[in-house]
């Protein structure tokens, strides 16, 4: 199914951008290993009465957040919290996720990634024993434009992944992370899917004709308020990026994949910004490098990089660009995608051009 293969893929890159720092774990050797059986929580399909990635079908924020609770009371994997209140009065909601003993620290974690962050009175000393003390703390978002509807459903996949895998890398992940899954527009998520849920009939389903704007006053310019602040949302994503948990990572998700590809990975094409510390840019090319690679060793193409896209760090606006400002290394994907076996002719990007689908540093593998 189109959908389910783009929330995969969706899926893979969040949990690639929590394994960043084991490499090893990536490595295919031809042998397929038996997948441990999951622990026993509620799937996302028995939640909603379909999977995420089927045809046709969208879970709205009202869904998200219940599912959210039910895996909470089922699993010792993961804590959600309220970040705040949304433009319309919802709890934004973050979901906290590592191995039961990290969560039992907590606290303890938090205060050492502020420190590190922060580096207020440290020797190098300190600083290398809090580091090697910590863990690495990862946010994954989903649904800041809330059409882009891929980004928004694999978050749920995800975490549903996270709570319940059994393998040895997704413990391994939970024992070295934290990672903070967020809902970065549950308003626009809510109008969004009860708009294209509406029809009865799956082939009429459409959000072209959506009635307002999906975020109020801003739409799809919210990616632009994270130098401002003016929209609640924004508010508490920047609270809790910079005031509470300092992520390493910062993974933004988006779903406009440059035409002929399928998913956009950093890194980004020059000239990159001189103002921004070069371990951070270099950091940032290490992450996406580590991404594709993944990918490409899974027989996964389309994945490109580089000049493939017009997306640059020079702009402090975006959600992703602003965290590489923080010192935090900012990922964004662009991929494509739709809930529905065939795009429709105004969700279809372009056709590439015939030399530009033909190999190259900036497409490994076409």
């Amino acid at each position: 199914m189109r959908q389910q293969h783009f929330v995969a893929t969706a899926i893979g890159l969040s949990l690639l951008a929590q394994g960043m720092a084991f490499p090893a774990l990536g490595q295919t050797s031809g042998a397929v290993a038996a997948t441990p059986a999951r622990l026993p929580v509620t799937t996302p399909k028995a939640a909603y009465g379909f999977g995420i990635g089927d045809n046709y079908h969208l879970a709205n924020y009202s869904q998200m957040a219940s599912y959210w609770r039910t895996l909470e009371s089922q699993s010792d994997r993961m804590r959600v919290v309220s970040m705040g209140k949304t433009t319309e009065g919802r709890d934004q909601l973050m979901a906290i996720v590592s191995s039961p003993d990290n969560l039992a620290n907590l606290d303890r974690y938090q205060e050492i990634a502020r420190q590190l962050s922060q580096v207020e009175g440290l020797t190098d000393a300190q600083a290398r024993e809090l580091a090697a003390e910590g863990k690495a703390v990862v946010w994954i978002d989903g649904g800041l434009h809330s059409t882009e509807q891929v980004s928004t459903q694999q978050l749920t996949q995800t975490l549903y992944e996270m709570v319940s895998g059994q393998d040895p890398e997704t413990l391994k992940i939970l024992d070295d992370c934290i990672i903070l899954f967020v809902h970065a527009n549950p308003d626009g998520n809510e109008l969004v899917a009860d708009w294209y849920m509406r029809n009865q009939k799956p082939e009429d389903r459409e959000y072209e004709s959506l009635p307002r704007l999906y975020n109020w006053y801003v739409g799809h310019d919210n990616n632009r308020d994270f130098f401002m602040s003016n929209m609640k949302e924004t508010v508490n994503i920047n609270r809790v990026l910079y005031r509470e948990w300092f992520p390493q990572i910062v993974y933004n998700h988006h779903q406009s994949g440059p035409a002929g590809t399928v998913v956009f990975i950093p890194p980004h094409r020059n000239p990159y910004n001189y103002n921004l510390n070069p371990l951070v840019l270099t950091g940032l090319d290490s992450v996406g490098a580590r991404m594709l690679d993944r990918l490409i060793a899974e027989g996964k193409p389309g994945g490109v990089r580089r000049e493939y896209a017009p997306y640059t760090n020079w702009a402090g606006t975006t959600l992703r660009s602003n965290a590489l400002f923080h010192n935090s290394i900012g990922v964004i994907t662009e991929i494509i995608g739709a809930p529905r076996a065939a795009a429709r002719a105004s969700e279809r990007s372009p056709p590439a051009s015939p030399r530009s689908r033909a190999a190259s540093g900036a497409r490994p593998a076409p």
